[in-house]
């Protein structure tokens, strides 16, 4: 992956940050760069890990690692009150939001199995190293980039207005769930070459990021979205050796 590519993904999301700009009441426009430096930042950390600390192993560990310890970082630098709105936190909304959050994620679920039980390609032996990663690292530090931080920071772009069952939503739920999509979806390779899987990136936007991004939202906090992105990753990882 080239190092342009997270320009390109800010670039493809541009039209819904403008928009986000002209619809918000007083956007602030300090907090939407600071999300833009700070995913960048932790794109690019993750990268460099891959190639500078080579542990020989399958998986990108290294760039996952230090997207963590970036996280941390920021999350204990701010107080305990913003901690709360990253998600950094035990505590959840009232069971009754919970349980409409579960449900939600569960539904899309079903359908996720079923969709990859048709289309996956199967057959594929079993890696212990592909289940060790996938049970862990792509929900704790993706969930912390997307649902965590870059909420919290782009919340405080574009203040959430729309409220359902007593949860506010705003334009940074919209940015972050389609950036998730895109960002699995779009890649420049080292000679710049686009590839582009639309398909991917609709299916993950309005699928799996749609439905952990409203657990996130109705749990309140990060470990149940932490722990749905794991499951999902599993559940791919369980269809392949089918």
């Amino acid at each position: 992956m080239s190092l342009f590519t997270p320009l390109l993904w800010i670039l493809l999301i541009a039209p819904i940050i403008v928009i986000a700009c002209f619809k918000s009441e007083k956007p602030n426009l300090k907090y939407l760069a600071f999300f833009i430096l700070y995913f960048l930042a932790d794109v690019f950390l993750q990268a460099l890990g891959k190639q500078l600390i080579d542990l020989d192993l399958k998986f990108n560990w290294a760039g996952k690692i230090l997207s963590l310890v970036l996280g941390l970082i920021i999350i204990f630098s701010v107080s305990k009150e913003e901690r709360i709105k990253i998600g950094f936190t035990s505590k959840t909304n009232s069971p009754a939001n919970l349980k409409f959050g579960l449900l939600v994620f569960f539904g899309f679920t079903v359908f996720d199995i079923i969709f990859k039980l048709i289309l996956f390609p199967k057959g594929n032996p079993f890696d212990l190293e592909t289940f060790l990663f996938q049970a862990t690292m792509p929900g704790l530090t993706e969930e912390i980039l997307f649902r965590g931080i870059s909420l919290w920071l782009l919340d405080k772009a574009f203040a959430p207005t729309w409220n359902y069952r007593g949860i506010k939503f705003g334009w940074a739920f919209v940015i972050v769930t389609v950036l998730f999509g895109v960002s699995h979806g779009a890649v420049l390779d080292q000679d710049l070459h686009l590839k582009f899987d639309i398909i991917t990136m609709v299916y993950l936007t309005f699928i799996s990021s749609l439905s952990v991004g409203i657990l996130r939202q109705f749990s309140g906090n990060l470990i149940y979205s932490i722990l749905g992105h794991n499951t999902i990753n599993l559940i791919n990882a369980v269809i392949r050796i089918l």
